[in-house]
Order: structure tokens, then C-alpha cells, then sequence
């Protein structure tokens, strides 16, 4: 027997990975969505709806750090005060280390940090990990085939390039990955032709779908959704505080603050100095960094804008 597992993200490669599923008429056909506790609400409600509207069933899954975390508090609780580690930061830290609920907020709590481009764990524990253990191993346990269908395109970047079509991980599981020589025009004209509204983040000026914001969103992404969404920003300003109080450092940054281009040498860096809303202001700037381009500032948020032309 081959099951065929479509991951979906609710983005646009991933839906059109569902779509060709769909019309290929594949068999044991199971969707599955891992939840990281990061998403636009948006987003969510067009998971929901792409079930509702294609008859295929979403299953929805999410990492549980419960158990890291309680490790954590015991390290802290012991370890911390052997190696000195003043009293009044180990009972802050006690006081926020307990799970929230929240994947990527109890992933950051038990690590001490965010991820960031260069260690970028979030990935592999929120998503890669839940999606193994909670659905590919149980299958892989009835025996035959898993084929694990994953909306990766080639000219997404250098390294997906060079991917193959499809390779064995082992155990009978295999990443296929139908979709690796579309063009993004391909991904759209699969939505249209099914009669599948695409997200609507992308009729909103977002140029990807997923984590709001995304450790290695760029500087117009990170304007878009200060402007657009403020409530998103509003969320990671509180988790830095929670995560810095879980941080042996007493600090920790959406953003790396060393990635921050006004960030010198020697300065002390703390979430309220170079946390989530100095990146924001720094993304209201012009070239260089040093001043606000008004264009920018003053853009009509409530309009529609889409990098794909999806508004014309």
C-alpha cells in the first residue's frame, strides 16, 4: 500500500501540491498541517476553508515542548545557582517557563532564544519533527510505501535547486516533490483552474505565507506587515520579554540584533534597545538605513497589493 502524505501550509505552493494530488486521483490521500503556533489568523481560516473546499480532510498538528520545558526548569533550578548564576534571574526565568500551548513561543521559552538565519532550528522542531512522529512513523509502522509530497519549486532558491524529484529517506518514506520545476505563474493557474481562492495574505502585499514574521523575512515583508498587521508586532514585543526572562543573558531578539545595520560594536543590547521594534523602524527607512522614506511610511495599507499581480 502507498500513502500519500501532502503537507499544506496554507501558502501557494502547497495548495497547488494539494490541487495535483487531487486531480491525479492518488490513493490514501491524507493532508496535514503542522501548526507552529505563528500564523496570521488568516492563514488559519484559509486552512479551513481549502478543506472545506476541496472535501479533503486537514489534519492538524503541533509540537509539544512540555517535557523539554520542565527539564529546563530543573536545569535552571539547580545548574544555574551551581554555576552562580544570581538568584534573582533564575526566578525570573522559573516564573515564564511553563508551557503556553504555543509551539514556537515553548520552543524559544525552552531554548533561551529565537532562531535566527544561521541557527535555524525552528524549522526541523516545529514542523519536520510533528510531521515524522505523529503521522509518517505510525504509517511507516503498517508497512508499504509513504510518499511524503512537499511544495518545494527549484527557483525558490539556490539550494532547492538542485533537489531531486524525489529521494528515499528510509523505511519505505520518500520526499516527492511533484512541483519542483513550476514557475510561480503555475502555482496561480492550478489555484484558477480548481476554483481555488489563493490566500488572501498574497492580495495583501505578502510575498510568502507562514510564520508572521519569518526569522528571514526582508525589509519591505517586515514594513508590510508593521503597517498591515500591528497586532503581529505587537505579539513578538511580548515574546521577547517572556523569552529574555528565560534567557540565561537576560535578553534574547526576534532579530538578530548583530543583523540590525545601525548595530555597533560594544553596544549592550537588550530586547527594549534592539528588539522587535527598532528592526521595524529601521524597515520605514530608505537606502542606508539612516532615514525615513515617507512612501514608505504613508503607503495605503488597506489596499490591495500583491507582488504576484494577483489584484489586476
Amino acid at each position: 500500500m502507498t500513502h500519500n502524505v501532502v503537507s499544506v501550509s496554507g501558502g501557494k505552493d502547497s495548495t497547488a501540491l494539494l490541487l495535483l494530488a487531487i486531480v491525479q486521483e492518488v490513493p490514501n490521500l491524507q493532508a496535514v498541517f503542522a501548526d507552529t503556533g505563528h500564523e496570521h489568523q488568516q492563514t488559519y481560516d484559509y486552512v479551513n476553508y481549502l478543506a472545506q473546499a476541496t472535501g479533503v480532510p486537514i489534519r492538524w498538528v503541533k509540537a509539544d515542548f512540555s517535557e523539554q520545558i520542565a527539564r529546563k526548569r530543573l536545569y535552571v533550578d539547580t545548574k544555574w545557582r551551581e554555576k552562580g548564576v544570581p538568584d534573582s534571574i533564575v526566578e525570573q526565568a522559573l516564573a515564564v517557563l511553563h508551557p503556553t500551548g504555543i509551539p514556537f513561543l515553548d520552543l524559544c521559552l525552552w531554548k533561551g532564544r529565537f532562531p535566527s538565519t544561521k541557527t535555524r532550528f525552528c524549522t526541523t522542531e516545529l514542523k519536520v519533527n510533528p510531521l515524522i512522529e505523529q503521522v509518517m512513523l505510525p504509517l511507516m509502522d503498517e508497512g508499504g510505501m509513504v510518499l511524503s509530497w512537499q511544495g518545494v519549486r527549484a527557483d525558490e532558491s539556490l539550494a532547492r535547486r538542485y533537489l531531486p524529484k524525489c529521494d528515499e529517506v528510509g523505511g519505505g518514506l520518500f520526499n516527492y516533490r511533484p512541483i519542483l520545476r513550476w514557475k510561480v505563474a503555475d502555482v496561480f493557474d492550478a489555484h484558477h483552474l480548481m476554483g481555488i481562492k489563493p490566500n488572501p495574505l498574497y492580495l495583501q502585499g505578502a510575498g510568502r505565507v507562514g510564520c508572521m514574521p519569518c526569522v528571514n523575512c526582508n525589509k519591505d515583508e517586515l514594513r508590510q506587515i508593521a503597517q498591515r498587521w500591528p497586532e503581529e508586532v505587537d505579539r513578538v514585543r511580548e515574546w521577547e520579554r517572556l523569552v529574555s526572562l528565560a534567557s540565561k543573558r537576560g535578553c534574547s531578539t526576534f532579530f538578530s540584533a548583530v543583523d540590525d545595520p545601525t548595530y555597533k560594536e560594544g553596544d549592550i543590547i537588550t530586547h527594549e534597545n534592539y528588539g522587535i521594534d527598532r528592526m521595524v523602524e529601521w524597515s520605514m527607512t530608505s537606502r542606508g538605513g539612516r532615514q525615513f522614506d515617507l512612501t514608505r511610511i504613508f503607503a495605503d495599507a488597506s489596499s490591495c497589493s500583491s507582488i504576484y499581480g494577483l489584484c489586476e
